[in-house]
């Protein structure tokens, strides 16, 4: 296998060839008449295809054998692949009896695309604007991996289809090892872990993508907000707090109603309330217009900026059902905002503290690793999502780029992974499985700020618009936390964890002796829960290992005689016997620098 398809842009050649290697081997075996081939693009993780089964087709997991024993045998056979541009007319010809490649046509006739179709050898073609290899034997090794349902662009409204997920790499052994690690974030799911350790749930009955935080979770996010209540307040932050509903002329007004519409709830109009009222009102997508009709409330000078505000807001946008996902991807989260208005003179330095400022919560909350990424507009996709003029964009892009090269930052572009009203700088972190998580957003906004007319008066007594900056440093709570859950696999470090040591009387006699305890470690702060079931030692601790807790104290008679704890940690080491001073010691220590580890 060439080390050409080792690096990101040859990992996507490959899986997309290796897409289009599965459909072949599907028609070599089941014939064209059993399914309408729709699309199969290559992903981050690999590829899938989606197609429309007829006649009764039907495809499991039981038939991944004998389809992926075909894709080797096409993958031997070195057959070339082949690129070759199309009229409209030709195209429509060749995929004439192919519905769902019929609306991709006109889909890319919409856009003013190439119409391009890719030859693997001489019995097979689809329509697909690659990239791929040039052969197949470059594609290396294959593995399918499930079957699932997906509507047809993502719409629920369209036709359900049949996906198959795959997965390709250069060699087996790097297969084998992301195989590894699949069956490793099974483990780590915070689906599963949050139904085991009872921290939330999301209910049907109450709306899909809304997420019931349960009381251990609540403590987990308590936790986290008063620290990053504390850290704004030292970075020079003020709270605010704002409506979740507005008016439909401030998101006009924002450009999200043209620009972000298809992310919005639908409106509530007041006319069923009072007919003489024919306004509508948007629960929020975003914080932003809210700040800036606060910075609007009354005249600024410069020497006021820069202002930097922050929220902790409850937001709400639109996603498919199909794309909901525990609580990764939601309809309705918490976003740890901020916007930072400040003059042209400011806002370089103020990229800089909040780079420095995510850096330092990222660390301590685990993520010490963090990849970073510049948003760009896609300048050849001729898309009409951007708002405001292209030299404001350069400067802003130019300006981003430059900050992340001045500090000597790695980074790549993510072209079209701008928001509508400006480029962005994102941290995503890297879990302890090596997978990314979007994280910090640093977005450079020369739009809003004159589309709502935001002045402040200069030191020449004239009228000037300020820079926003929209930033935030974790995301929403609801991903950042289900994301750490997976990172740390249920087991929070110790100033993070909802119960943070178990006291495990060995029989009735120390209840007592147990009680005293649970108060006193109360008392400091220390929160902690008693097992006095009716249940052997042994079980009990193995209970409140599988419950993720990271202390368990251990009393017999030898240590209510003595009032001492046996400390037995989660990940099953013995500290021996201790007072119970020394325990509060060293555990509030862990608390206080929000240590990562155990005690030892």
């Amino acid at each position: 296998m060439s080390s050409q398809n080792s690096g990101p842009s040859g990992l996507l050649s490959l899986r997309h060839s290796a897409e289009h290697v599965l459909t072949q081997a599907m028609l070599r075996l089941y014939g064209p008449n059993k399914f309408f081939m729709a699309m199969g693009p290559a992903t981050d993780d690999g590829f899938y295809f989606d197609f429309e089964p007829v006649n009764g087709f039907k495809v499991s997991e039981d038939d991944f054998p004998k389809i992926e024993s075909e894709i080797q045998k096409i993958i031997s056979e070195s057959l070339p692949i082949t690129k070759k541009e199309l009229t409209l007319a030709e195209a429509k010809k060749l995929f004439a009896d192919n519905p769902y490649k019929l609306d991709w046509l006109n889909a890319i006739k919409n856009r003013d695309e190439k119409i391009i179709v890719f030859y693997t050898g001489s019995d097979f073609f689809d329509l697909c604007a690659g990239p791929h290899v040039t052969s197949t034997d470059q594609i290396g090794a294959v593995k399918l991996l499930s079957v699932a349902g997906a509507y047809w662009h993502g719409n629920e409204k369209n036709k359900m289809l049949t996906r198959i997920y795959g997965t390709a790499f250069p060699s087996q052994k790097e297969l084998d090892d992301y195989l590894h690690n699949i069956e490793e974030a099974k483990k780590r799911d915070h689906r599963q872990i949050g139904k085991n350790l009872d921290l939330f749930s999301i209910d049907d009955y109450v709306g899909p993508g809304l997420v019931l935080w349960h009381p251990k979770l609540s403590i987990v996010r308590e936790e986290i907000e008063t620290y990053w209540r504390q850290e704004h307040r030292r970075h020079g932050y003020q709270y605010v707090y704002t409506p979740h509903v507005g008016l439909a002329n401030l998101w006009q007004k924002s450009g999200h109603l043209d620009f972000f519409h298809a992310g919005m709830y639908p409106p509530m109009s007041m006319a069923s309330k009072d007919p003489d009222d024919q306004n509508n009102y948007y629960v929020k997508p975003m914080s932003c217009p809210f700040h800036i009709q606060i910075y609007k409330s009354r005249p600024r000078s410069y020497r006021e900026l820069p202002i930097r505000w922050c929220e902790l807001g409850s937001v709400y946008r639109y996603e498919e059902s199909g794309v909901l996902h525990g609580m990764l991807r939601v309809r309705g989260f918490t976003q740890d905002d901020a916007h930072i208005v400040c003059r042209e003179d400011q806002f370089i330095d103020e990229v800089n503290r909040i780079l420095d400022f995510a850096l330092e919560m990222n660390r301590t909350l685990g993520f010490s690793q963090l990849n970073t990424y510049l948003s760009v507009r896609d300048l050849e996709s001729k898309s009409t999502k951007y708002v405001g003029e292209n030299r404001v964009w350069e400067l802003a892009e130019s300006t981003l780029e430059k900050i992340l090269t001045d500090r000597q930052i790695s980074f790549r572009k993510d072209v079209g992974g701008a928001k509508f009203y400006g480029p962005a700088i994102d941290l995503k972190a890297v879990d302890s499985m090596g997978r990314e998580w979007q994280g910090t957003t640093i977005q450079l906004d020369m739009n809003l700020p004159a589309r709502f007319g935001m002045i402040y008066t200069g030191q020449d007594g004239q009228e000037h618009t300020p820079i926003m900056l929209h930033r935030t440093l974790l995301g929403s709570m609801e991903r950042f936390v289900g994301t750490l859950i997976e990172h740390f696999a249920g087991a929070f470090p110790v100033w993070l964890s909802p119960v943070q040591a178990e006291i495990i009387p060995i029989t009735d006699n120390q209840n007592d002796y147990a009680q005293k305890i649970a108060s006193v470690l109360n008392d400091q702060g220390i929160r902690v829960e008693i097992d006095d079931k009716s249940e052997t030692m042994q079980n009990k601790i193995r209970n409140a290992t599988a419950q993720k807790i990271p202390y368990m104290l251990i009393i017999g008679a030898r240590e209510a005689a003595s009032e001492t704890v046996s400390v037995r940690q989660r990940d099953g080491q013995d500290l021996g016997t201790m007072s119970i001073n020394e325990f509060i010691a060293k555990v509030k220590e862990q608390i206080t620098t929000k240590s990562l580890n155990l005690i030892k």
